[in-house]
């Protein structure tokens, strides 16, 4: 006998070491995939603005910390900008006074009330401290925006609606 390998075996233990390699493959991408990441933004607060900037009804877009901040009865607010429905974008819309999500419609108010929409609650928030009229944000913590119904504000839309795709 000789000590040669046929093709076929060859073929036979190429295909397995293949198939071993593939499945190595896919363990390593679905481990990564569902591994625990660290939560949260930035861990701590992050400086953004002076708190003398926002005047009257202002909305400021802080992209450092993904939020905007809002007066509110002579309190500065900082609104996630992530919608509670779905997590997409929210945008703020000028010529309505509103937030406005692009991708099913909900709408919240300048205090991040629920108006419409199919989000499950208002906008989430986070800390603010206003430290040398600086105003620090602290992304490592989200409080749950108020349940439907809340009215901080009542405020009526200024204009239309950025959005006029009617919540499709």
């Amino acid at each position: 006998m000789s000590d040669q390998i046929d093709r076929r075996e060859f073929l036979s233990i190429m295909w397995k070491v293949g198939a071993g390699l593939l499945a190595a493959a896919g363990a390593w991408a679905t481990w990564d995939v569902f591994r625990s990441r660290a939560t949260g933004g930035s861990g701590g607060p992050v400086a953004t603005l002076a708190a003398d900037s926002l005047i009257g009804d202002d909305v400021a877009p802080v992209i450092a910390v993904r939020s905007y901040l809002t007066r509110v009865d002579n309190e500065i607010i900082a609104l996630s900008e992530a919608c509670t429905h779905l997590h997409c974008r929210v945008t703020f819309c000028d010529s309505s006074g509103r937030f406005e999500c692009p991708c099913h419609g909900t709408v919240y108010n300048r205090a991040g009330d629920l108006v419409s929409g199919p989000a499950p609650r208002g906008m989430d928030r986070h800390p603010v401290e206003i430290v040398d009229g600086v105003v620090l944000v602290d992304t490592s913590v989200t409080v749950e925006g108020p349940p439907p119904g809340t009215v901080t504000i009542d405020e009526p839309a200024r204009g239309p609606a950025c959005d006029d795709s009617g919540g499709a």
